[in-house]
């Protein structure tokens, strides 16, 4: 095994070794809505928030295919702790379209750095010397309260007029500032995905210099490698739909040992012997299957050819948006039918198929699964004008 797949292979390893100790700090990371600092720190010790980072600023730089095995591994134990680490780490790939010198100091010049960003360009952003002065309140911030930077983001005005790109379009940021300089609001009370922390974030006039901001849209630099072709919006969806498979997976595991020791009430027999539990559970199953392995194959198809042409298609990028999507929505289904056999026991907030309902049903709620993009994916197969912002 040459050094590189080693490397990646480690990630893998600690993913595993993690799992036992994250499933356990489960109904923690959910009853405290964030994830435990001591578990924090062992994540982020293993490098597993700086996975995508370019390898020349001191990431790992991982191949796509053995993102998704971690990604997928990690979402088995808690959907929370995965979330975090995909939204985390895929916003670092920002640092492949940046100075390195900005890199290094946002996701290495402190010790565990992770970035918490919003997806709104909805802050006030005005041009003065030197840098920008930043007012707003911003939403669905993961991972905020292990966060070392916050990312507000926000359409720059300049002389009292929006700031436009050469292309005519505005003038959009991302603006970096150290976590101890915004305030954190309490915002996240959800019935899933609780430990992700995905509170909202508030700054007032606040100063941030220019060397700090960095487009959302910034073309990746040169000579960085094939995984910064992949525009961010696939990647995302990548990792949500490991995680969703993860979460379904770990729910198949739970009713099975449900199963196994449940007599329903007013039954002799155990829930395992029921000819219509065997029925829809042998179908989940194999959903769950063909939904992985459509993943997986599309996620290692294109990755091969990717690395060997420097180019991605636009038929690739639909292909990955079918997988990813069809991943996603059909997690969801095989949730929904342990669940459903599970009867009253799921309903407990003790059982875990309780908060694996709750989970998936959150990110099924993401644009990443939407619906849509099925209509969206036709469109384009059928050679109609396409939106192609989510291919």
């Amino acid at each position: 095994m040459c050094a590189v797949q080693a490397g990646a292979r480690s990630f893998l390893e600690s993913a595993r070794a993690l799992a036992p100790r994250i499933r356990e700090a489960a109904p923690l990371i959910e009853r405290n809505r964030e994830l435990p600092r001591p578990l924090f720190e062992a994540l982020a010790d293993a490098g597993l928030f700086h996975m995508m980072v370019p390898r020349q600023v001191g990431g790992a730089e991982l191949d796509l295919p053995t993102y998704l095995d971690v990604i997928e591994e990690l979402g088995q134990a808690d959907g929370s702790t995965a979330w975090c680490i995909n939204q985390g780490g895929i916003f670092a790939t920002h640092a492949c379209c940046m100075p390195p010198a900005l890199a290094r100091e946002i996701w290495f010049g402190t010790p565990r750095a992770v970035v918490a960003n919003t997806p709104a360009p909805t802050a006030t952003v005005v041009a003065v010397p030197g840098g920008y002065r930043v007012t707003g309140r911003q939403p669905y911030s993961t991972g905020s309260r292990h966060a070392s930077w916050i990312a507000a983001r926000g359409a720059i005005t300049e002389d009292g007029a929006p700031r436009r790109l050469p292309d005519g379009s505005p003038d959009i940021r991302f603006l970096a500032i150290p976590i101890g300089e915004v305030t954190l609001l309490d915002t996240w009370h959800t019935y899933g995905l609780r430990g992700t922390g995905t509170h909202d974030f508030e700054v007032t006039d606040h100063f941030v210099p220019e060397h700090r901001t960095f487009s959302p849209t910034a073309a990746p630099l040169p000579e960085y490698g094939p995984l910064y072709i992949i525009n961010r919006n696939t990647l995302f969806a990548v990792g949500d739909a490991g995680i969703a498979l993860g979460v379904a997976r770990s729910s198949v595991q739970a009713f099975i040992e449900l199963a196994h020791a449940k007599t329903p009430g007013y039954m002799t027999a155990k829930l395992d012997t029921v000819p219509m539990v065997h029925y829809e559970f042998g179908q989940a199953e194999a959903l769950l299957r063909a939904a992985r392995s459509l993943l997986f194959e599309t996620v290692r198809e294109v990755w091969a050819s990717l690395v060997a042409s420097g180019v991605l298609t636009m038929d690739q990028r639909a292909a990955l948006r079918t997988a990813t999507t069809f991943a996603l929505r059909q997690s969801a289904k095989v949730v929904e039918t342990v669940y459903n056999l599970a009867g009253a026991s799921a309903v407990l907030n003790s059982h875990p198929l309780q908060r694996q309902f709750q989970d998936i049903h959150v990110i099924t709620q993401h644009v990443q699964a939407r619906q849509a993009h099925y209509e969206l994916i036709g469109r384009y197969l059928l050679g109609q004008p396409t939106d192609s912002r989510y291919l």
